[in-house]
């Protein structure tokens, strides 16, 4: 909430700067009081908007419409104005070596109206004034993030995705050959604005038939309230072997009720455990399970979350492995990948780790053989699977989206494992 409240503060520095320049530019239509009512109303309506849609309780598609078109406004202005600031930094340039050079007087300078050359700071024919420059090339730079990220939220972020991989565990029991695992995380239902489409995307988990699903945490943005119209959908999740899940940053309600202990943070974190029981989800605190056929088993273990940095740490690794010294498989629940490198990796007998968390940042490139996201200048592993020595880490990008009410690129995605006894085969090129 208070990043997005800082967000429309920036917001209308940013509609201040773009408005000036436009009203001290050439074009007739920027000097029109119309011009003037539209965009501060525009703007004020939208604030109120923002600012009703977090404090008060509406429909979830107004409040959903609002924060879009927050995003795509706030997204395009961002970039009109770097246009802006660009040529404001180049006109100082000009005008501060004019000035050194005494080419002519300060007073003769006139900065509004200066024509812009596509090849030379000097004034030559075929040039256009800075009003045509500002209107061509701040709206041409403008619609490319408003396209992209248009196009996101009304195709990208409903557009699940298949992801299919093997894992070879040779201490698998034979019984576990062969068995498939559905992994889902980060579906955060507060987002989410259409349900047919949610829908959509539980058909395809469901129909890949997995013997056992994993959800590796985020199942709200900030309040268990947020499951109430699809908390129906989600129970249809079951498997044969059950559905174990675990808690993310998100479900324990610090950014809305803040990370100090309250009643109604204690209340609404019970609220959430409460959500995965009726279910029928097993969601694991720092404990595990023994997954038994055939008189074979494997371990389950799940913690709560544990992020380096400022994200919550009530994750407690020790705790989950009691008791499953005897087991020759452990598959961990643990929702942030940095929890990996930070204790994982020195659990050696941790045979594979499911996160999520990262969202892929909900931007990128992610092909067969390649992937790309700004994800990767924040996380070391960030989507898809890693693995150093015997040990294994997969991170899912997610079911939902947050902030952003879309994906570009980095589609929402249900991944489906395959466990293999042996070891994993040597590539030959």
């Amino acid at each position: 909430m208070k990043l997005i409240l800082f967000n429309a503060f920036v917001l209308l520095i940013i509609d201040f700067y773009i408005y000036v320049a436009l009203r001290r530019s050439t074009l007739k239509w920027a000097n029109s009081n119309l011009f003037k009512m539209l965009w501060w109303g525009y703007s004020f309506v939208l604030l109120i908007g923002v600012i009703v849609g977090i404090y008060f309780n509406i429909p979830l598609m107004v409040r959903s419409v609002v924060l879009v078109a927050f995003f795509l406004t706030f997204t395009s202005k961002v970039f009109y104005v770097l246009v802006l600031l660009i040529d404001d930094i180049r006109r100082g340039w000009v005008w501060a070596g004019r000035k050194l050079l005494n080419k002519r007087e300060a007073s003769e300078l006139r900065l509004e109206d200066e024509p812009i050359s596509s090849t030379t700071l000097d004034e030559k024919p075929n040039t256009i004034n800075r009003s045509q420059f500002l209107t061509r090339a701040g709206i041409l730079v403008a619609a490319v993030p408003f396209a992209t990220l248009s196009w996101g939220i009304a195709v990208g972020g409903y557009d699940y995705r298949v992801r299919r991989q093997k894992l070879y565990l040779p201490n698998l029991p034979s019984a576990f050959h062969g068995m498939k695992v559905g992994q889902i995380s980060d579906i955060h239902s507060g987002s989410f604005y259409n349900k047919s489409a949610v829908q959509g995307g539980i058909d395809m988990l469901l129909g890949e038939k997995p013997d056992v699903i994993f959800f590796t945490g985020d199942l709200v943005n900030n309040k268990a309230e947020e499951m109430r119209n699809y908390q129906d959908l989600f129970t249809k999740v079951q498997a044969p072997l059950g559905v174990f899940s675990t808690l993310g940053n998100h479900d324990y309600g610090d950014y809305f009720y803040g990370k100090e202990d309250s009643p109604e943070k204690r209340r609404n974190l019970k609220h959430v455990k409460e959500i995965h029981k009726v279910m029928g989800w097993d969601l694991l605190l720092n404990e595990h399970r023994k997954l038994q056929v055939d008189n074979e088993s494997i371990g389950i273990l799940g913690v709560e979350n544990w992020g380096t940095g400022r994200f919550p740490k009530y994750g407690k690794i020790d705790l989950a492995k009691q008791g499953t010294e005897d087991l020759p498989v452990k598959l961990l629940l643990s929702h942030d990948p940095s929890h990996w490198r930070a204790q994982i990796l020195n659990n050696k007998d941790i045979d594979v780790m499911f996160a999520g968390h990262t969202h892929g940042m909900q931007f990128g490139v992610r092909g067969e053989h390649y992937q790309w996201s700004p994800a990767e200048y924040v996380y070391d592993e960030w989507a898809g699977l890693y693995q150093e020595g015997h040990q294994r880490l997969y991170v899912n990008v997610g079911y939902g989206f947050l902030g952003y009410p879309g994906r570009v690129g980095i589609l929402p995605e249900i991944t489906i494992f395959e466990l293999v006894k042996g070891k994993q085969p040597v590539l030959t090129v």
